[in-house]
């Protein structure tokens, strides 16, 4: 992978995290389009979600820094009862990501039609959500929390969409659609930083089995940081609106194209 083909893919990734159309999934058509032989998937994959992470802390740093103030006051008030569900929601990927690591590496090794299936499902669940009433004041209980946190370990899957999971699972529960963004959003940080550090603790102790040098690593975050900026807020309006009938018929045209031309 050289300088522009990692902003390529950055830029592919930011627009696409947020947007529920998978951003693994079209990394990986990305590289399959771009003849990009690319050993270490998984790293360079986590360097763009962390970056996209970046982005989602800038657009929510007031909803951030209020649940960081309202934490210490150490009472159990509506922020403090917002991060236990945020820490609820991340128990399945944490379990998936620890005791299936090897297994979750595997999913990553440019199965593009692997990739068209799970987009194919991402249009389900967009669909289904076209159907439903929003629910007005919907709040993100605990066992919702647990529900959506379900959702988002198994789209860990490429081609399947974390945000397009989430946020399709918490509107099918019955949350409110501003409040499910912002959950599915902000509930992603934590487990992105922490799989962050956990490549780079492995490339710290290997660094002569990565085959990408710092610049091209750089250049794939700040692109990605970029696009995810505009993508973050985009979405947050096209959720509020009920617009996600549109990336459901998107996700069918590249899901279909990819199981049938590559």
């Amino acid at each position: 992978m050289n300088f522009i083909e990692s902003i390529i893919l950055g830029i592919i990734q930011g627009l696409t995290e947020f947007l529920p159309v998978s951003s693994s999934g079209h990394l990986e058509i990305g590289k399959a389009l771009l003849h990009i032989q690319l050993e270490d998937n998984l790293l360079f994959s986590i360097i763009v979600h962390a970056a996209t992470t970046l982005s989602t802390i800038v657009v929510f740093r007031n909803d951030i820094m209020l649940i960081i103030r309202d934490i210490f006051k150490f009472e159990w008030n509506e922020s403090t009862q917002f991060a236990a569900k945020i820490i609820l929601s991340m128990i399945p990927v944490g379990i998936v990501g620890l005791l299936f690591k090897n297994e979750v590496e595997g999913f990553f090794q440019g199965d593009i039609q692997l990739v068209g299936f799970m987009l194919c499902l991402t249009g389900v669940l967009l669909l289904l959500t076209h159907f439903i009433k929003d629910k007005q004041g919907g709040e993100v209980t605990f066992w919702r929390a647990i529900v959506i946190g379900i959702a988002q370990a198994v789209a860990i899957m490429p081609g399947l969409s974390r945000s397009g999971a989430t946020i399709s699972t918490a509107l099918l529960i019955g949350t409110d659609r501003s409040k499910a963004a912002r959950f599915s959003f902000l509930m992603v940080i934590l487990p992105i930083i922490g799989a962050t550090l956990l490549e780079v603790k492995d490339y710290l102790e290997q660094p002569s089995t990565l085959d990408l040098s710092p610049l091209v690593l750089v250049a794939g975050f700040v692109s990605s940081f970029v696009a995810g900026l505009f993508a973050c807020k985009l979405m947050i309006d096209l959720i509020k609106k009920g617009k996600l009938i549109y990336f459901s018929i998107y996700c069918f045209i590249v899901g279909i194209s990819a199981v049938l031309f590559f």
